[in-house]
């Protein structure tokens, strides 16, 4: 577990942080069957129509850093929390889009508040896109909300459902499980590409160049690890570079960079009987020993420790 801060006038306030984990222990001893109506474990969570005003009542009157990233599709009611220190209105018919580590303070909501979702932690996104990633998650949007026509809301809950029928019989697939869950967040995608264009039109320059920056990431950071490569991608050079991605995310580009390629040792440690040589050549670093200490720098643990933690896990 850890801590975020963020500045409330002068004062800093440390962040909750709010998980699957956590919430699996919320909704332990409930004996309503709509609160167990869901999947739950601490890499997935696909929710079918929980009693979402209940749970609301179970925290605390304060902000929470979700460590996952969240997607709702709201079918009755209204919530009016704070998003990423911006106030937020969310509607029935629409879609809502949560990145990893966005800070929510609830605000109001409605007690007939109703709806289905699904989160994934970075582990699985990295391995349910293996290759090419949503725009929505490739870092650049901390987050949306977009109303749609009925027969697109329809569309998403019978993928969901079907997702949540395949996650209720025993022996399931995995493979199936993160492709249905890989479709839906899809199609979220598709909805939101629709709208993008017009959102990024009304971007800055340096928004632009960050957003291409986090696609670079996405798509390379496995295989090149230093800032001069994606400077030189982008055409700037690596000092700008680094100034302005600091300035439009509040994250420096090495830590982009470092937490894409601890995303995908992790991966690589959880879901292959590769060796720690193997990783580190294909990963392209120069011998293992510096894999190691890379990895220790970065996640506090070696990467034997690691597989040793959490290969007993469930998806």
């Amino acid at each position: 577990m850890y801590l975020c801060t963020v500045n409330h006038g002068n004062a800093m306030k440390e962040l909750t942080p709010f998980n699957l984990k956590q919430l699996s222990e919320l909704l332990q001893g409930e004996t309503d069957r709509k609160l167990l109506d869901s999947y739950i474990s601490q890499n997935l969570i696909v929710a079918r129509n929980p009693p979402v005003a209940r749970l609301l009542s179970k925290l605390s009157d304060d902000t929470y850093v979700l460590p996952e990233m969240r997607v709702m599709v709201l079918k009755k009611g209204f919530a009016q929390p704070m998003v990423n220190l911006m106030e937020r209105r969310f509607e029935a018919g629409q879609v809502i889009f949560l990145s990893h580590n966005s800070i929510v303070r609830m605000g109001r909501y409605s007690d007939e508040i109703e709806g289905f979702g699904l989160s994934l932690t970075d582990e699985l996104v990295s391995l349910a896109f293996p290759t090419a990633v949503p725009n929505m998650l490739d870092g650049h949007v901390r987050d949306f909300n977009l109303s749609l026509p009925g027969e697109e809301i329809a569309l998403l809950e019978d993928i969901h459902s079907l997702l949540y029928s395949v996650m209720q019989r025993e022996g399931h697939s995995s493979n199936v499980v993160l492709q249905l869950a890989a479709t839906f967040l899809w199609q979220v995608n598709h909805y939101y590409s629709l709208h993008e264009n017009d959102h990024r039109n009304g971007l800055s320059r340096e928004q632009r160049l960050f957003a291409d920056f986090v696609q670079l990431v996405s798509q390379y950071a496995a295989q090149h690890h230093t800032i001069d490569f994606y400077a030189q991608r982008l055409f700037l050079s690596p000092r700008y570079m680094s100034t302005l991605v600091k300035q439009v995310s509040g994250k420096a580009a090495k830590q982009w960079i470092d937490d894409a390629i601890a995303t995908r040792i992790k991966v690589e440690l959880r879901h292959s009987d590769k060796s720690i040589s193997q990783i580190a050549y294909e990963m392209n670093f120069p011998n293992p020993s510096f894999f190691c200490k890379y990895f220790r720098r970065i996640t506090g643990l070696t990467p034997m420790q690691f597989r040793g933690e959490k290969k007993n896990s469930g998806m």
